[in-house]
């Protein structure tokens, strides 16, 4: 690939990358790559329904060619580096492209060493983890399975794919569980970070109530810090009051530490001191602060906001419309609001419906109507109109 050039250069092939990628072959950009060694290609806010037994794998699942643009070139190899001032990428196979602008998508990577034992414990008869594709339905055939013993829940400090999701499958399962008429055989347990359930007001409150429904032990200002997976258990760090607690457990569901991916940590396009790699970028208007050919979205993109695909739809209208703008020398004037959103599944037909801005402050799409109260209207649009409208509207640029 030697010599190779785009006007228009994306690495990685997930939400961000396609969705962009289509969107400005809309907007009239019609020489794009994008830079993406998966056949496979994900909806992964179902990855929590699938955990939670209402949805099916495959419904989570399209080949990575099925969803690209056909005017869009699909370079299948990795990029391992990027030079802002030859304006070049460097790839897995030993070729290099060049470009006019790159865009720096290549989303997280899930850092299950972080975490003593926590790789192999995922992998044990007792543990999965809904953040990775082939753990979700694993998760399911755990908690399903439970009829009394313990459940523990878990989810890291710092940035990760949307947060709340570490949430969703122990609502479910709870649900799950009363219909059975098990729950109260069954100890269940979330480790949160934070010092609330999530931190958006009125949010906190119904999550607060449905914990309180379901008998769920929380445990604030805490974090798993490490697993012994033979034993079945793990210990718990309460940041707060500095002790420890170690848990035995019968199902260990846990999300994992996130970072940007280590070769683009190795780069020079993230800020100084900034442990987790993301891409130094304006949070408005998306271009790289240093570097006016190189653009950045979505969870690899040093943004004040939640990560979540609710956040990168927003992300993707300013920066592809921005994108426009600079290749004909005109002022960004399209800004990121920080919007970002997270439908929490708190039952098997109910949702509350987060919408917040980079403060955690509620920012509703539609004001004065209380989309945070727990709905089956919510339901229905997280659990069966987000996906179509992802397949068929957002990856095609129309949404």
């Amino acid at each position: 690939m030697a010599g190779q050039h785009h006007e228009v250069l994306i690495i990685g092939g997930g939400n961000a990358g396609v969705s962009l990628a289509a969107r400005l072959h809309r907007y009239g950009v019609k020489d794009v790559a994008v830079v993406e060694p998966a056949d496979q290609h994900y909806y992964q806010p179902l990855f929590s329904h699938i955990a939670g037994g209402r949805a099916q794998a495959s419904e989570a699942v399209r080949p990575e060619g099925a969803v690209l643009p056909r005017s869009v070139a699909w370079i299948r190899d990795a990029a391992v580096d990027i030079d802002p001032h030859g304006k070049t990428v460097s790839l897995a196979s030993g070729g290099r492209l060049g470009f006019e602008h790159v865009v720096v998508c290549p989303g997280l990577q899930l850092d299950w060493d972080k975490i003593p034992g926590l790789g192999e414990a995922v992998h044990s008869p007792s543990g999965a983890s809904h953040y990775e594709f082939g753990l979700a339905a694993k998760a399911w055939t755990l908690l399903s399975a439970l009829t009394a013993g313990t459940a523990v829940f878990t989810m890291p400090a710092g940035p990760i794919k949307c947060g709340g999701a570490a949430q969703k499958p122990m609502y479910l399962a709870c649900d799950y569980w009363r219909e059975q008429g098990v729950l109260q055989d069954i100890r269940v347990i979330m480790v949160q970070p934070y010092p609330t359930v999530f931190g958006v007001a009125g949010v906190d409150e119904e999550l607060n109530r449905k914990v309180a429904e379901y008998g769920i032990e929380l445990r604030l200002d805490s974090e798993l810090v490490a697993v012994d997976p033979k034993a079945q258990t793990a210990l718990i760090r309460n940041n707060a009051a500095g002790s420890t607690e170690e848990l035995r457990y019968d199902v260990l569901n846990a999300v994992p530490p996130q970072s940007a991916p280590d070769w683009l940590k190795a780069t020079e396009l993230p800020a100084r001191g900034d442990a987790g790699g993301f891409v130094e970028v304006d949070p408005q208007t998306l271009r790289h602060v240093r570097f006016p050919a190189v653009w950045s979205l979505g969870d690899a993109a040093a943004t004040s906001n939640s990560k979540s695909g609710g956040a990168l739809r927003k992300q993707t209208k300013v920066l592809a419309k921005n994108l426009v703008a600079a290749r004909q020398g005109k002022p960004l004037t399209n800004k990121y609001d920080g919007y970002s959103v997270c439908p929490f599944t708190v039952s098997r037909s109910t949702v509350v419906f987060a919408e917040f801005d980079d403060q955690y402050r509620p920012m509703p799409t539609v004001p004065k109507v209380p989309t945070w109260k727990e709905s089956r209207a919510s339901w229905v649009v997280d659990r069966d109109i987000f996906p179509q409208v992802y397949w068929n509207l957002i990856l095609k640029g129309r949404a």
